[in-house]
């Protein structure tokens, strides 16, 4: 058994905004748009960035394009704020190459999605991938149906791991697990939300150090810094607002995928709202409720741009 870590809480807090990637209708990525959603981003007040992962198709990239848009997102962020690059893959020697590629380019902040069978099985590839010398590794506990990673297992290698300082949840019932995380380590693993932002509210009230959504850049930075500056009844009247949005994007991850490109190509910021591959159907009357609930993201989001303008 490793010796148990020292850590202090990694200092990272707000909106880690997940970065789509842009297709032309051709299916190439235009990393043009990228960028531009990116200085959005920015100028919204986002704390950072994750890319490529779930959000961004990741397992229909190949190795050279994630290591493409980790480059292209490092270059236009200039060290503003941490990017976190996704190492999404069930082949450890994949992953490996993947992440010494990201070194080679200059990230050194990563996120393992390590498939789970067993906890000695999870244990030698975290093991094997934290070999690499990186300065902060995110751990993505996804779980659709269930709790994920085991409480002990996390806690294990969060005090025998050096570089290990965050945590990513998005499991059934995250609330609970933000909850139990951040007692069992006495607030000292960095608890990220990610799916389960439907329960945004939720998530702040019980501590949650960051949000990682993908778009609305606006109204979730806004959110945030409403609820941090004490004005917690407004914030929420706020997330409110979006809660038809996120029922209705929310019903599956491709269909989160389809709704935000849709949303960033009405916005003129990606050049189409190409998707390379979906396991659902997406039908005419999708895509008009789609446009609905986008036009109300953009009205809702001019409105933020101009009051903050006259702040």
């Amino acid at each position: 058994m490793k010796p148990k870590m020292n850590k202090s809480l990694y200092p990272l807090h707000g909106i880690v905004t997940v970065l789509n990637t842009p297709f032309s209708s051709a299916g190439t990525i235009d990393y043009n748009s990228l960028k531009k959603n990116v200085r959005e981003a920015l100028r919204a007040g986002v704390a950072g960035f994750l890319v490529p992962a779930m959000a961004a198709e990741v397992h229909t990239l190949t190795h050279q394009e994630r290591l493409n848009l980790v480059q292209t997102v490092l270059e236009e962020v200039n060290q503003q704020v941490p990017v976190i690059a996704g190492a999404a893959e069930s082949d450890m020697a994949k992953c490996k190459s993947l992440l010494k590629g990201y070194l080679d380019i200059g990230c050194r902040e990563v996120l393992f999605q390590i498939p789970y069978q067993n906890e000695q099985q999870f244990k030698t590839d975290f093991y094997a991938l934290a070999e690499i010398d990186v300065d902060m590794i995110m751990l993505q506990d996804w779980d659709p149906v269930g709790a994920g990673l085991p409480e002990a297992l996390i806690c294990d290698l969060f005090d025998t791991v050096p570089a290990f300082r965050c945590l990513k949840v998005e499991t059934v019932m995250a609330g609970y697990k933000y909850s139990r995380l951040l007692l069992l380590t006495e607030g000292l693993l960095h608890v990220s939300g990610g799916w389960a932002v439907t329960q945004l509210i939720d998530g702040l009230e019980r501590g949650v150090h960051a949000f990682m959504p993908t778009g609305m850049h606006w109204i979730y930075t806004e959110i945030y810094q409403r609820w941090v500056g004490g004005r917690k009844a407004d914030a929420e009247a706020l997330f409110h607002e979006i809660l038809p949005v996120l029922a209705f994007s929310n019903q599956h991850l491709d269909a989160s995928i389809h709704f935000f490109k849709r949303l960033l190509f009405l916005q003129g910021t990606y050049p189409s709202d190409h998707v390379r591959k979906s396991s659902i159907p997406i039908d005419a009357q999708h895509e008009k409720m789609a446009d609905r609930l986008i036009r109300r993201v953009i009205d809702c989001e001019n409105l933020l741009k101009t009051a903050r303008q006259n702040r």
